[in-house]
């Protein structure tokens, strides 16, 4: 026999639980009952013993009566709980409480009272007045403790279940949705590069090897490192200058890139294809024509566990009037801005300038601690 259960979590896999473990649950869960019980008896039999100045009869008195509360427990949390009270039937479930404690109490009241309990455990201080209406009623306010109490625990697990079940089924919602993000962005990048090494091919350039080794560099990380949620600062930067040595083979001298990066970012992470975007989103739109006067600043700065990136561009040429077109739809800003507030909720600041005559993106990210 084997039971199937599928972890929820960030690093989630489905997980087979033979039968021994689930004996094991089972016998923990026993256990647990077993305590709860125990704890009652000691607990109330002590009240009524020291009230009674006999702590012999009480205890054994709560455990004769032991078994029928237990039922009139189990009933309650298994059946009348389930099929009423949380299916929001409530007075079914108060009219058919009051009647099963009412017939537990008179069990108990006129069967138990005069026949069990008073002849053999307290003949002396037990009187006729036990069989009154009022001992009556105090019997039912008595088994209502333990109903009360019970039903609470339940109540309380049922609600820590619910809640439980609602957060893992926003994270796999949120985990399945970086994955479209993720797939969106693959795709895109590769198309953009094989366009870059399409043209060196049509131009017999020298560098097209290069470039074949460069873009087998990137598809190393795209495919296998870039699959988990958070990578090296470094690797991710590294990334990214590799990406800007493929534009650079590509343009030439005509266009000006400066990189600057300052700051430690050994020990830093940060999820991986985040800040490519912006950087291929300067060269495809910024300097995409051909021109003499094209420019692309790119300035990482790392200052403690805070990261900023800026990113500006001029628009030169037709083309590059549009430059802010697929960052704003597409797999640009929507999905940028998407994916930060999933992965850095709270965490970042994201700015963008459109100039007449520049672009610029301005990302601030708290990257704290991995």
């Amino acid at each position: 026999m084997e039971v199937k259960l599928t972890a929820a979590g960030p690093h989630a896999t489905s997980t087979t639980w033979s039968l021994p473990e689930v004996r094991n649950i089972t016998q923990n869960r026993l256990l647990l009952h077993l305590f709860f019980w125990t704890v009652y008896v000691v607990f109330f039999g002590l009240l009524y013993g020291s009230y009674i100045d006999d702590y012999y009869n009480a205890f054994m008195v709560e455990l004769v009566e032991l078994p029928f509360k237990m039922a009139l427990v189990y009933f309650n949390m298994y059946y009348l709980m389930p099929h009423y009270l949380l299916q929001k039937r409530y007075l079914e479930f108060f009219v058919y409480l009051l009647l099963l404690m009412g017939a537990i109490g008179a069990l108990m009241q006129f069967v138990l009272l005069p026949f069990l309990i008073h002849p053999l455990f307290c003949p002396t201080t037990c009187t006729e007045d036990n069989l009154t209406f009022y001992r009556f009623v105090k019997n039912i306010v008595n088994i209502n403790y333990v109903v009360a109490i019970t039903a609470v625990i339940a109540l309380l697990k049922n609600w820590y279940s619910h809640q439980q079940a609602a957060r893992n089924l926003t994270q796999d919602k949120l985990e399945a949705e970086l994955k479209v993000l993720k797939a969106q962005i693959h795709p895109h990048f590769l198309f953009n590069t094989l366009n870059s090494l399409y043209a060196l091919t049509l131009k017999k350039a020298d560098t097209a090897p290069e470039v074949v080794l460069k873009l087998s560099s990137l598809m190393d990380y795209m495919l296998y490192e870039a699959n988990a949620a958070q990578v090296p600062l470094q690797k991710e930067l590294e990334y990214i200058k590799n990406y800007i040595a493929l534009e650079r083979m590509r343009y030439g001298n005509r266009v000006e890139v400066r990189y600057t990066e300052v700051g430690n970012v050994a020990g830093r992470h940060i999820a991986p294809m985040l800040l490519l975007p912006f950087v291929e989103n300067a060269f495809k739109h910024g300097v995409s024509t051909e021109t003499t006067n094209a420019w692309v600043r790119i300035e990482v700065k790392v200052t403690g566990t805070q990261l900023t990136l800026l990113v500006e561009n001029c628009k030169c040429g037709d083309r590059a009037s549009n430059s802010t077109r697929d960052m704003a739809s597409g797999i640009g800003l929507k999905n940028l801005q998407r994916r930060l507030e999933l992965l850095y909720e709270g965490r970042y600041e994201l700015e963008m300038e459109d100039e007449p005559e520049s672009y610029a993106a301005r990302l601030v990210l708290d990257l704290g601690e991995y």
